[in-house]
């Protein structure tokens, strides 16, 4: 048995992961390329990450979820609309069975009390407090499959979140009234009594939530991460998010149907438990999809087994002076000045190393983030004619260090420490007084502006 499964290993690591994408077509590019992507997610899943991470939005959605409903619902009554919603939330408890409409209702009365005015604005604060923590779990969560290592700024956070709170209902609603609308015209009414075209308005408005709810994931995928994702990538991870979610609400809600044991056993817990299980599949499915996303915009990041993003001193250092090039190059030229996405595709890296680099060349004073149309854009700190290459390595070296953690804390040891002090002294020969406007100089017409 063991060989036999030795041998099957065997044969899928040549099938799949030996084959270059680039030299396939057809077909067998796209059965690689998924064998791979569901070798990943199965990775993924058994790794715990994506499942701590869902459990844990399971967790602020229970705290977040009446004051989601409550500002959605004060934006929605100015518009006439806001009697729209209840449907679709009677809709994503309605896997729960007859339990789930007693959630429903129970969290609209909730709701109807914290709209009646008597919070203060003290209670309003916290409210939007409640809201916008929840969606910066939410960005936290996806940046950790996007592999992106900081927030965006407080400014950022505060625009971003308050436009998916406010627009976002009002889309949605605006999209299911117009299709509602369109089936509703004469027009569509004759079409409906024309055979075969009237079976084909049918079957396609049962496929308008499907296609709704890969529409809205796609979006999700698209402006909840800190980073740039392309929409071919989005909308693959929408859709197949989004048939996953169609898909296991309808296995949920015929296990819920047939599980009266569990009731059971659990009493009047029962259905809270059912509850959490199916807050908690909704999370995985649409952090599933993000990672589906990302595999499909950066494939080569697929891989037989795990790889750690551990930069070594080499790495770092040649990294640094790269990073520095560039950002020198176009500020000394007057090109458009660089984002952290534009980095990461020039310099073909992961963007974990990127931004950690970054981020000490912040700190150590040689970079400034200034803030971009999309995302922050990176100058020099100070003029590029200043920054002496020695003492850039130096910092770049001593990156990481602190008053508990430095290399002066080792006892001292003659041999080591007088090597590496001509270790030193002979790099400072060799680098002497150039700085990184030499650095820039000698690179004239190399390094194309970002695109």
């Amino acid at each position: 048995m063991s060989i036999s499964l030795q041998a099957l290993n065997g044969w899928f690591s040549r099938q799949v992961w030996e084959a270059d994408l680039r030299q396939l077509h057809g077909p067998g590019r796209a059965l690689v390329f998924i064998a791979r992507i569901l070798h990943m997610l199965f990775r993924e899943l058994l790794g715990g990450q994506l499942n701590l991470r869902a459990m844990s939005l399971v967790y602020t959605t229970l705290l977040s979820i009446v004051p989601l409903l409550a500002v959605s619902f004060s934006v929605l009554k100015g518009f006439d609309v806001h009697t729209r919603l209840e449907p679709i939330v009677y809709d994503f408890f309605g896997p729960l069975g007859p339990k789930g409409a007693e959630i429903a209702d129970r969290i609209f009365e909730f709701v109807d009390n914290t709209r009646t005015g008597v919070l203060g604005s003290l209670g309003f604060a916290l409210l939007i407090y409640t809201v916008v923590a929840l969606l910066q779990k939410v960005e936290s969560a996806f940046n950790f499959v996007w592999q992106v290592d900081r927030l965006r700024s407080f400014s950022q956070r505060f625009s971003n979140y308050l436009s998916v709170i406010l627009v976002g209902p009002v889309l949605v609603l605006s999209a299911l009234g117009l299709t509602a609308s369109i089936m509703n015209t004469a027009l569509a009414q004759r079409l409906v009594g024309l055979e075969p075209l009237g079976m084909m308005v049918v079957y396609s408005g049962k496929l308008v939530p499907y296609v709704l709810v890969c529409l809205a994931f796609t979006i999700v995928y698209m402006f909840i991460p800190n980073t740039r994702v392309r929409f071919r990538a989005a909308l693959i991870g929408g859709v197949i998010a989004g048939i996953l979610w169609e898909t296991t609400g309808w296995g949920f809600a015929t296990f819920i149907a047939t599980s009266s044991r569990y009731a059971a056993i659990y009493s009047s817990f029962a259905i809270l438990i059912m509850l959490l299980i199916w807050l908690y599949l909704n999370w995985l499915i649409l952090l599933v999809g993000s990672q589906v996303a990302f595999y499909v915009q950066y494939p080569k990041y697929m891989t037989l087994h795990r790889v750690r993003f551990v930069i070594s001193n080499r790495l770092r250092e040649r990294l640094a002076l790269q990073l520095m090039y560039l950002i020198g190059y176009n500020h000394y030229h007057n090109l458009p000045p660089w984002d952290v996405d534009d980095l990461v595709a020039r310099l073909d890296m992961p963007g974990q190393p990127v931004q950690r680099v970054l981020a000490s060349l912040v700190d150590a004073g040689y970079l400034v983030e200034v803030p971009g149309e999309e995302t922050p854009v990176y100058l020099p700190m100070h003029d590029i004619e200043t920054m002496r290459l020695a003492e850039l390595l130096v910092a770049v070296r001593q990156s990481g260090e602190s008053r508990f953690l430095n290399a002066s804390q080792l006892p001292g040891i003659a041999p080591v420490d007088g090597l590496v002090a001509r270790l030193d002294e002979m790099a400072g020969r060799i680098l002497e007084e150039r700085t990184l406007k030499d650095l820039v100089v000698e690179g004239v017409g190399d390094t194309p502006a970002p695109t």
